[in-house]
């Protein structure tokens, strides 16, 4: 069924207005791509946030947050990433700021800090995260972690994410990969050897996802160098020059990081998306057809036709409950909403609002192509866009991160969690089922007959019962 808005949507904010677009030929071009608007409660996360979350999955790096408590707390844990080896990531280290450091400089603290670390724990590399507070007082993180690096003989290495210093997270990521070209590219007199393995970049393990996706490229004859970040060690991340490519999934948060990779060590990059069952086998094709194998190439049908015979079933079954319902998804990236979109579609569902928190123009273009005319699109939108958009397009399921979460429970939309924390697996062949699985739960629970949201009292007759 072709969705179609009769107005132009609006906004609640005049100076938003350019943010929120419908899909289609008439359509303007979305204001995106800068920081969020003061006063709007952006949904999306701070500068150093963005770092953290690109960063924190390093398994045996201390990562030492240089700021108030709340910062490290805020941060805990913050990624769903599995581990097959250390677990020194899953703890938070902070200098736990107060008023006297504000006021006489937190930098000797900060040395103090990475000294006892050091002592304690020995780790290999120590990421010392910047934020407002430390921002705001000019402390330099840079100097001290060189200090502490000649001292200890140890990585420490700055992570300048001073969130005041913008309103968008991407300069978080563009800061965590600027911390992480400092880890791996070779000190004088080092030779990294290179190899056919390729590096997998925007891959976090959320629900062991890259174990998976290695699984795939073991069969393929395929070998996994290190991910970024995903289950890595430093020194499976110092191993990275080696590869002969680079996959990039999350396109949002090492775009930057896999051009620079070209530049400084010659490695071709290519897009990817292991996010639904389609994708999945057009990825996993693509790199076959890189090595240029005819074995690789035979050795992935056969991997591809298996996968989908066995998955297709449960698909269809899905897609009976749920063709016809309406949905909305409002994630981080484009990458991820473009894979929702297609997984959403092979289930017979309807989009009727699209957002993210950090897409380009040319990604909003691509989600444009792929939507119906009139589908609204969102870019860095605020909790009162997000429920009025909900009530006004009567949403039966809501794809997206922790904040919308509570949110969308309480006008009683469904919601499925594709959230950084999560720890469900949901990419690749399986991870397409459980997805499936995740929608038709929480779509089809009869309770929402129960609750008397704006626009579902019609539901109270039981028609999201089974």
């Amino acid at each position: 069924m072709e969705n179609t808005c009769s107005v132009e949507p609006k906004a609640f904010i005049n100076e938003r207005q350019g943010s929120i677009i419908a899909s289609g030929k008439s359509r303007a071009n979305i204001h995106c791509a800068d920081d969020s608007l003061a006063g709007s409660v952006s949904q999306r996360a701070c500068v150093y946030c963005g770092a953290r979350v690109v960063l924190n999955p390093v398994t045996d790096a201390v990562h030492l947050v240089h700021g108030p408590i709340g910062c490290a707390t805020y941060t805990w844990d913050i990624r769903g990433s599995l581990s097959s080896g250390s677990e020194m990531y899953r703890k938070s280290f902070s200098t736990d700021m107060k008023e006297r450091d504000v006021i006489f400089g937190g930098e000797r603290k900060l040395a103090v800090c990475i000294d006892e670390i050091v002592m304690k724990y020995h780790p290999p590399a120590i990421f010392v995260y910047s934020t407002c507070v430390a921002g705001m007082i000019g402390d330099d993180i840079v100097a001290v972690c060189k200090l502490a690096s000649e001292k200890h003989g140890t990585e420490v290495i700055p992570v300048e994410s001073t969130g005041f210093s913008s309103g968008n997270k991407i300069v978080g990521y563009r800061a965590a990969a600027d911390a992480l070209l400092r880890l791996i590219t070779p000190k004088d007199g080092v030779d990294v050897k290179k190899t056919k393995k390729l590096n997998f970049l925007g891959e976090y393990n959320l629900g062991g996802e890259k174990w998976l996706i290695e699984g795939y490229l073991q069969e393929m004859g395929v070998g996994i160098n290190v991910a970024f970040t995903g289950d890595s060690s430093v020194a499976a991340l110092k191993q990275a020059p080696g590869a002969s490519l680079n996959l990039v999934q999350c396109t949002g948060s090492m775009h930057w990081l896999a051009m620079r990779l070209e530049e400084e060590f010659g490695i071709p990059s290519m897009s990817v998306n292991f996010f639904g069952a389609e994708n999945t086998a057009e990825s996993l094709r693509r790199i076959a057809r890189f090595y240029d194998d005819e074995e690789i190439i035979r050795r992935t049908e056969i991997l591809i036709e298996r996968e989908m015979g066995r998955i297709l079933p449960g698909i269809r079954w899905y897609k009976e409950k749920l063709v016809g319902k309406r949905a909305a998804i409002y994630v981080g990236g484009a990458f991820k909403a473009v894979a929702i979109i297609r997984q959403l579609r092979e289930l017979g569902m309807e989009i009727v609002l699209t957002g993210t928190q950090t897409g380009k123009p040319e990604e909003y273009e691509n989600l444009s192509n792929l939507l119906d005319e009139g589908t609204i699109i969102i870019d860095d939108a605020n909790p009162a866009e997000i429920e009025k958009f909900l009530i006004e397009q009567k949403v039966d399921v809501m794809a997206g991160g922790v904040k919308e979460r509570v949110l969308a429970t309480k006008l009683g939309v469904g919601f499925v969690d594709h959230n950084h924390d999560r720890k469900e697996c949901l990419a690749g062949f399986d991870g397409a089922i459980n997805f499936a699985r995740e929608v038709y739960i929480t779509t089809c629970t009869p309770v929402w007959g129960h609750i008397r949201s704006p626009f579902n009292m019609e539901a109270a007759d039981g028609s999201h019962d089974e």
